[in-house]
């Protein structure tokens, strides 16, 4: 028992690493990179996506789906062990789950629509603004789980 413990405290503590790494990345995407995207003309956003969205992708992609899954595994392992911040990982992977969700039902659809270069120039602004909503949404949700996680670590202590 005294190693689950071991292992639960190491995966929470990983956890909010990881989730940091990837809540720090999304803030620097939509820091820099959205506001660039906006200000460029459609024929050369669509250029520009066609070259880094599957860039962008590859860099994404494995940090998401490393800190879902941490997140999901030091919940359980928390709940299993009666860790002191069972529910603050708990708290945070269930928020990790809902940014999982806004991608699937917004971005993934959102980003196959700029790859494909189906969207109009006079319907891009309006789709970017919207893309950037959503951004920020998950981004948002995303502190809220690095703040919970956070708690998880400390209420080790």
């Amino acid at each position: 028992m005294i190693m689950m413990n071991l292992i639960g405290e190491m995966l929470v503590f990983l956890s909010a690493g990881v989730l940091g790494l990837f809540i720090g990345a999304l803030l620097a995407e939509g820091a820099l990179l959205v506001p660039y995207w906006r200000s460029l003309r459609s024929d050369d956003f669509f250029a520009l996506h066609k070259e880094f969205g599957p860039r962008l992708y590859r860099f994404y992609a494995p940090l998401t789906i490393a800190a879902t899954v941490l997140a999901l595994v030091a919940a359980i392992t928390s709940v299993a062990t009666a860790h002191p911040g069972r529910w603050s990982a708990v708290t945070a992977s269930l928020l990790t789950l809902s940014m999982i969700a806004i991608y699937s039902f917004y971005f993934q659809p959102a980003n196959a629509k700029f790859a494909a270069a189906s969207i109009s120039a006079n319907e891009l602004p309006a789709e970017l603004a919207r893309w950037a909503f959503w951004h920020w949404v998950r981004v948002a949700i995303g502190i809220i789980a690095f703040a919970a996680s956070l708690l998880a670590v400390h209420q080790s202590y």
